[in-house]
């Protein structure tokens, strides 16, 4: 009998069991669940699921490249990755890629992949990075620091798009530290060049 591709485009060809189910308390529970799979699926479910395109509008567009539409390919790619502990991401090695591949995707931590988001829906009508300060009656610049988990204020500016260039200068002193903690010298050389304008 032909298996039902996973969420109509993948195939699953695992040859061995991708969770561990045991009874507890009379509920059966899953204890283990295949990381490889886990990883494949939940790709998919980005790029092809309805649902979680009315969710997260953002992955409406994104695919995964022809090879990793199989799970073996894909298995087999990401056990030569550093990927124990970290997240699948497609667009910090290429900006605004939309395709999941060997040659595109990379493995991240999560405190990394937080802070690549733009987050622009909760930005507010000023620059990222920026917020008017009513008291001072000044734009005010903060960016949070991953490193110390702390919101830091860069300081008060007449002009708000010079508040926002503090945020961008700190966001690209960020991603050189996260570079210089990197193996995977494609990720590096992204990390060193994002945030930067061209006359840095």
């Amino acid at each position: 009998m032909k298996k039902r591709l996973v969420f109509g485009m993948g195939i699953n060809d695992a040859d061995y069991k991708l969770t561990h189910r045991e009874v507890i308390n009379n509920k059966r529970k899953i204890l283990w669940r295949c990381p490889f799979y886990s990883s494949w699926a939940g790709m998919l479910k980005r790029c092809y699921s309805q649902r979680y395109h009315e969710k997260f509008p953002t992955y409406v567009g994104c695919l995964v490249c022809d090879e990793w539409l199989t799970f073996s390919k894909f298995k087999l790619w990401m056990e030569t990755q550093d990927w124990q502990g970290k997240q699948l991401d497609k667009d910090i090695l290429i900006q605004g890629n939309k395709i999941y591949s060997p040659q595109t995707c990379v493995f991240v931590s999560g405190g990394l992949n937080s802070f690549m988001l733009s987050s622009d829906k909760i930005r507010g009508k000023y620059p990222i990075g920026v917020y008017w300060r009513m008291d001072l009656e000044k734009f005010a610049a903060q960016c949070k620091n991953p490193f110390t988990k702390k919101q830091e204020c860069l300081g008060c500016f007449t002009d708000q798009y010079e508040a926002h260039e503090a945020w961008r200068k700190q966001k690209h002193k960020i991603a050189i530290q996260y570079a210089e903690l990197q193996t995977d010298t494609r990720l590096e050389a992204a990390l060193r060049t994002r945030f930067q304008k061209t006359e840095d």
